[in-house]
């Protein structure tokens, strides 16, 4: 049963020691603004995946982009050094693209507000289009003779 812990507590321990890197062993101003979001490591401890985003405009999140890349083995290299293990897993950095499709779901539920309100605004101000009581009564009801 432990062993079915071992990769998610490995995989919290690598977000750690990456988060760590990124502050104090890479020397780049572009990783500023870059923060470790999740970190997955397959059963067999072989592979570890970590997702990453950068906040910013879009510059700053192309220069993101570009020096995670560039220290990809500088971070596999902090992350074996950290990790108690035999074979350090091998290190796949990925985009996180939950915050831009958060934002984007934010910006559409905004807009149906927006949309809720004005519709209220117009019901509250409309008037019936005919007679307050279309239906016919019974005195202009005809029998049929």
């Amino acid at each position: 049963m432990a062993n079915n812990n071992r990769p998610a507590r490995l995989a919290q321990r690598i977000k750690v020691i990456l988060a760590e890197a990124l502050q104090k062993t890479v020397k780049d101003d572009r990783v500023e603004n870059v923060t470790i979001t999740d970190a997955r490591v397959t059963n067999d401890l072989q592979q570890a995946t970590v997702y990453y985003t950068v906040y910013g405009d879009e510059d700053t999140v192309a220069a993101g982009h570009a020096a995670m890349t560039e220290h990809r083995g500088m971070l596999r290299r902090e992350m074996g050094r950290g990790l108690n293990i035999r074979l350090v897993p091998t290190l796949e950095l990925v985009p996180d693209t939950v915050p831009e499709a958060a934002a984007h779901l934010e910006d559409i539920l905004r807009a149906a507000r927006a949309r809720d309100e004005e519709l209220a605004a117009n019901r509250d101000e409309s008037q019936y289009a005919g007679e307050a009581n279309p239906y016919r009564t019974s005195d202009h009801h005809r029998s049929g003779d």
